[in-house]
């Protein structure tokens, strides 16, 4: 994640993210290991085909299934649920030429704040 890029509402922002994402043309495998920014450790993780089903995502405290959609060949769209209603929708799309990821949240949190996060990952 580079924080000088990413725009989190309402904060603190993340203090880091490392994601690794599997991805083929039938779904995606996504772990994300970070530190959240009250110091906290962070680990989400999901693995979910491109059917619009729900799959198990664990480590996020507003939603425990997300489902994934191929918008085109940059764009996902990821949809948290929590108890089977939608808490959160995650635009993700990747630059054409793979060197950067940029993820727009969309939604409530745990508390029920209204969130707009715009996340910006480098390739390393």
């Amino acid at each position: 994640m580079n924080p000088a890029k990413s725009k989190y509402s309402p904060g603190p922002a993340a203090k880091s993210v490392n994601l690794k994402i599997e991805s083929d043309e039938n779904g995606i495998k996504l772990d994300a290991e970070g530190t959240d920014g009250d110091g906290n450790p962070t680990h989400v993780q999901y693995d979910a085909k491109f059917d619009g089903k729900d799959y198990p995502v664990t480590g996020l405290p507003y939603a425990d299934t997300v489902s994934v959609k191929r918008i085109d060949a940059n764009t996902i769209q990821s949809t948290l649920k929590k108890g089977g209603q939608v808490v959160m929708t995650v635009t993700s799309t990747v630059s054409n030429y793979g060197k950067t990821r940029t993820s727009t949240f969309k939604g409530k949190d745990a508390q029920g704040r209204d969130v707009n996060n715009i996340v910006v990952y480098d390739k390393q």
